[in-house]
């Protein structure tokens, strides 16, 4: 029997004014946001953007500083972890070594006294639920690293929590197994019905996870809202350049973004004022595409994104003159 969730457990998180210092260093600065009651949100940003102290305010293990942080109607701001509604999923997944995984996903219920019994068949249809079934009587250390995973994704959701926290979840994996997993996390919120939260520094895992993305930067949210929605609209140069697959023009006072597959590259000169001319400086073999890095003058050093039957019909060189242009709806101005 799969395990499933009180729905009317499942409510909104938000963020009031939300601040955490050390010491004198603002690591979040007052930020606002509202997470909507059972999607999967990212925290996208660089290291030291503010987005793991986000997370880690929200699960209860640091102190907000000012502003608070809100479950449904209540206010949870100064709740300890356990009482918050909320569960953590931890980059390291912190499993205890020396006991077996069942054991290890029932541990939080031993602690508060229920039946051995009770807790072992909750523990199993947590594990049923990840596909660990059978992986039960292990040790973590004869698990592989998804298989961890799993067993720390179970051990989270026996709490039945209105939101699950995930630091960095995917980092510790292989190419392969990262994707395999992303696709498995987001079958289990959708399964859940409940919030995730994910920390990410991986604009490609945000992209394919998120419903909401939050892109954070120097400890403030520059822009949030649907991937596709970031993606092609980004607001500042540096959600453009963060996000990838953009090139920030400085044509005229307003930068404008331009998506790299939206860049046309010619072999041969445009009428004058129609396109500008670059020189080859890199091309990237990709698979399905191939990247061109082109020094464009003033405009600095662009990239151009074409398929690879484009490209291999008549293949650039290193080192050749091209002439760049694009739509005028393709470029959008960025905000100073």
């Amino acid at each position: 029997m799969k395990q499933t969730i009180d729905t009317a457990k499942i409510q909104k998180l938000e963020l009031v004014a939300t601040t955490k210092r050390y010491g004198d260093t603002v690591a979040v600065k007052a930020i606002n946001h509202s997470f909507k009651a059972g999607t999967y949100s990212c925290l996208l940003g660089p290291s030291g953007c503010g987005k793991s102290s986000t997370l880690r305010m929200i699960a209860g293990h640091e102190h907000v500083s000012e502003g608070d942080i809100l479950l449904g109607s209540a206010n949870i701001t100064d709740l300890p972890p356990s009482a918050r509604g909320t569960a953590m999923m931890f980059q390291s997944y912190a499993l205890f070594p020396h006991i077996n995984v069942v054991e290890n996903v029932a541990f939080s219920q031993k602690m508060k006294g229920v039946d051995k019994a009770v807790r072992a068949k909750k523990a199993m249809e947590l594990l049923d639920l990840v596909d660990m079934v059978g992986y039960a009587d292990r040790l973590p250390a004869q698990l592989s690293g998804g298989q961890q995973q799993r067993v720390a994704l179970a051990r989270a959701l026996i709490t039945e929590p209105s939101v699950l926290l995930l630091d960095e979840p995917l980092s510790a994996l292989d190419p392969f197994l990262r994707i395999k997993m992303r696709a498995e996390l987001k079958r289990l919120q959708r399964e859940l019905g409940i919030s995730f939260i994910h920390v990410t520094h991986s604009q490609d895992e945000a992209l394919a996870l998120a419903d909401d993305i939050i892109v954070m930067n120097n400890g403030l949210i520059e822009q949030a809202g649907a991937p596709r929605d970031v993606f092609n609209a980004p607001k500042t140069e540096f959600v453009a350049k963060f996000i990838g697959g953009h090139n920030v023009l400085k044509t005229g006072p307003q930068p404008l973004a331009l998506r790299a597959d939206r860049l046309m590259v010619s072999r041969s000169a445009l009428p004058a004022g129609e396109a500008i001319s670059g020189k080859v400086l890199d091309v990237e073999y990709l698979g399905s595409t191939v990247t061109l890095s082109i020094d464009a003058g003033n405009e600095g050093e662009l990239v151009a994104s074409m398929s690879d039957a484009d490209f291999f019909a008549s293949p650039i060189e290193i080192g050749s003159t091209v002439f760049l242009s694009w739509k005028p709806e393709d470029a959008h101005e960025l905000a100073a």
